[in-house]
């Protein structure tokens, strides 16, 4: 029977009969082994079914089997709905959970299980549609360039390696997690960035892709390895803490906090908006929208589109502030 995860304030065991217990490590597994995803995902699935369920049990009056969730009616659901919101959860969470029980609900039908139809007749809450907010050019290139921070007080091995971070999440849109799963073999040796090089990623759903990666980018790779005190075996974590051990993306948030400070940035300038701005100032230099799809690793040419959006909202802030009649 699933577990919650240590340090989980929730129930340590989910709240429903031996089978339907059963049913979610089947459908756990089935979500990690053919869908490939990720255990971050994995983890956040297995919170929703066990909100819900534990929730159920209460509303019920005790564990609920299979036959009691096809015959939940949508005021259960809404029920269910309603009280997460009263714990004080906003849309886009509450979305995500009756997602992650909604794919519970499936793998119940397509194995044979029963339908839980109460799931598909009530209406996900509405989420208003928020724009990434990329740096500006200027803002993007100094954040990733390891002159920014010389006047502070650290290690210039750290101040090199963080930047070398900051660097490939601009220079190759990479998220936080793909810059630091990389392994000191993945990237191109010193010495030959003459030219654009490449290097393959593992992104969400454990799927790889190639990214392309700027000589000015290898070479503060290059400059972190050449200061950085510790061995870099080829199959050892490219980037280390200051004790040895693989980097926290909490230490690169840290140091965008720095960052922010010292050039007057918004709240909004964090390291995921590198990833942003990669794809952003790519559209508005005339990139094309799908090989953009690709670079970020979307599943979905529909997630990437949204940057046109920032690509319009910003082409129509340039006339509004320029044009006479504006």
């Amino acid at each position: 029977m699933p577990r919650a995860r240590q340090g989980d304030s929730e129930p340590n065991l989910i709240a429903a009969t031996p089978e339907v217990a059963a049913q979610v490590v089947r459908w756990l597994e089935h979500l990690g082994a053919e869908r490939r995803m990720s255990a971050k995902t994995l983890d956040a699935y297995e919170r929703d079914a066990r909100q819900f369920l534990t929730f159920m049990a209460e509303h019920l009056g005790g564990a609920p089997t299979l036959a009691d969730l096809a015959a939940l009616a949508p005021q259960d659901v809404r029920a269910f709905m309603a009280a997460r919101r009263a714990s004080g959860i906003g849309s886009r969470s509450l979305m995500r959970a009756l997602a992650g029980v909604r794919s519970f609900a499936r793998f119940l039908e397509r194995n044979g299980r029963g339908k839980v139809g109460a799931l598909a007749a009530v209406r996900a809450p509405k989420v208003p549609k928020t724009l990434p907010k990329p740096l500006t050019v200027i803002a993007a290139k100094q954040v990733s360039d390891a002159d920014t921070r010389a006047g502070e007080e650290r290690e210039p091995w750290i101040l090199a390696r963080d930047a070398a971070v900051l660097a490939l999440l601009y220079g190759s849109g990479l998220r936080i997690s793909e810059a630091l799963g990389l392994k000191r073999g993945d990237v191109p040796a010193p010495g030959k960035a003459a030219q654009v090089a490449t290097v393959t990623v593992t992104g969400k759903g454990n799927k790889q892709r190639m990214v392309p990666v700027l000589p000015q980018v290898t070479q503060a790779i290059a400059d972190y390895i050449a200061l950085c005190p510790y061995d870099l075996p080829a199959d050892g974590a490219l980037f280390l803490g200051a004790r040895g051990k693989p980097l926290s993306p909490r230490i690169i948030q840290l140091a965008m906090e720095r960052l922010r400070g010292a050039l007057g940035l918004p709240d909004t300038a964090t390291p995921h908006a590198l990833r942003h701005s990669f794809a952003t100032h790519l559209l508005a230099r005339g990139g094309d929208l799908r090989a953009i799809q690709e670079l970020l690793g979307h599943a979905s040419l529909a997630t990437t589109q949204i940057y046109t959006a920032v690509d319009t909202d910003r082409l129509l802030d340039a006339y509004r502030s320029a044009h006479p009649r504006a």
